[in-house]
C-alpha cells in the first residue's frame, strides 16, 4: 500500500505532486529546493542552499518514520556544476554529522535550470531494513 508523505517541516509542493512516498519497505522523496518551510524564503548562498534541501529531504524522510541513516541513494541536480565541490563539503558533512555507517550511493547532474530558479535540488531513496 502506498502511503502518501507530507510534513509542514519541507516546503509544500509547489505543483500537482506529494512530498515523498512510503512504499512500504522504500520510501521515495520528491526533489527538495532549499526553501525554509518556516518562511518561504531561499538563500543566495549555495552551501546554505545545499543545506536546506538536505534538511528538507531529511524532513520527508522522517515524516515516514526512518532516518537519514535509512538513505541509500540521492540525486542531486545543479544549476552549476562549479558548485560540486561546495556541494560536496556541505554534503559529507550533513552525512558526517548524522553517524551514518557510511554514505549512500549519489549522483550529481548538471541542469540548465530548476523551479524558482533555485541552484540545487536534491531528491532521494530511503529503505527500511
Amino acid at each position: 500500500m502506498t502511503k502518501v508523505l507530507h510534513t509542514n517541516s519541507a516546503p509544500a509542493a509547489i505543483g500537482p505532486y506529494v512530498q515523498g512516498v512510503d512504499l512500504g519497505s522504500m520510501v521515495l522523496t520528491s526533489g527538495q529546493i532549499p526553501v525554509d518551510p518556516a518562511n518561504g524564503e531561499v538563500s543566495s548562498d549555495i552551501a546554505q542552499q545545499a543545506l536546506q534541501s538536505l534538511n528538507n529531504v531529511k524532513a520527508v524522510v522522517e515524516a515516514s518514520g526512518l532516518t537519514v541513516s535509512d538513505i541509500v541513494k540521492m540525486t542531486v541536480f545543479v544549476k552549476d556544476l562549479n558548485d560540486f565541490g561546495t556541494v560536496n563539503e556541505v554534503y559529507g558533512k550533513f552525512f558526517d554529522d548524522h553517524d551514518v555507517a557510511h554514505y549512500p550511493a549519489r549522483s550529481c547532474v548538471e541542469v540548465a535550470r530548476l523551479p524558482k530558479d533555485v541552484g540545487i535540488e536534491i531528491e532521494a531513496i530511503a529503505v527500511r531494513k
